[in-house]
């Protein structure tokens, strides 16, 4: 009698977290890909926090990360992501064709960008285009090279004292959260505006929304 020949394992479907404050959203990605062969929705972010504190457990092969999260900017998401679990592929998901905002992220290290209104075959095609390796970008999303984010330099401090800024806190309110003190966050926020080409805090925090740094 012939030994059979064992089959290999069928491979695992490709871990999908989608990270969008809008549960018709994070609904809608689960709903479009739950018949895709080789792609499962794992789970789902309403935010940035909760993106990072659930891709370690989920390990996710794909991330399709939203361009406007309520908590952090994406392209800090994106950096962490890289840094928690850099085997995953970072997707921007977006309604919003914004083409610098979409660069800054790209240049933080995600892998592709797509508008959110792809039919299921294309969001499939497109996350087994960047499981293969490829990086994958919306024709309509106008991207020109380097962002001006980028460009900037901010570093992580400066990014921080913006968003206070932009919650409305005064220089004392920024350092008593901060723990910095208040001519260190005076001179954080005269060192962002040269960056950003602003003559004024107002000025500052628009250009840092413009760059979805906010």
């Amino acid at each position: 009698m012939t030994a059979a020949v064992p089959r290999p394992a069928p491979a695992e479907p490709a871990r999908v977290l989608v990270v969008d404050d809008h549960p018709v959203v994070r609904d809608g990605v689960a709903l479009l890909l739950r018949d895709e062969p080789g792609l499962s929705v794992v789970g789902s972010a309403e935010n940035g926090q909760a993106a990072l504190a659930l891709a370690p457990e989920l390990r996710p092969a794909v991330v399709l990360l939203d361009l406007r999260l309520p908590d952090l900017s994406p392209t800090e998401v994106t950096v962490r992501l890289r840094r928690i679990c850099p085997e995953a592929r970072i997707v921007v998901f977006t309604a919003h064709g914004d083409g610098p905002a979409v660069q800054a992220v790209l240049d933080a290290g995600a892998h592709g960008c797509l508008l959110k209104d792809a039919a299921a075959t294309d969001l499939a095609a497109a996350l087994r285009r960047v499981l293969a390796g490829e990086r994958v970008a919306d024709p309509r999303i106008a991207l020109h090279g380097p962002a001006p984010a980028a460009a900037a330099g901010l570093t992580r401090r400066e990014i921080e004292v913006i968003r206070l800024a932009a919650r409305g806190l005064t220089n004392p309110e920024i350092a008593a959260r901060t723990g910095l003190a208040r001519n260190t966050v005076k001179t954080y926020l005269q060192s962002a505006l040269h960056k950003l080409g602003a003559r004024n805090r107002i000025e500052a925090i628009v250009r840092a929304a413009e760059l979805a740094l906010l």
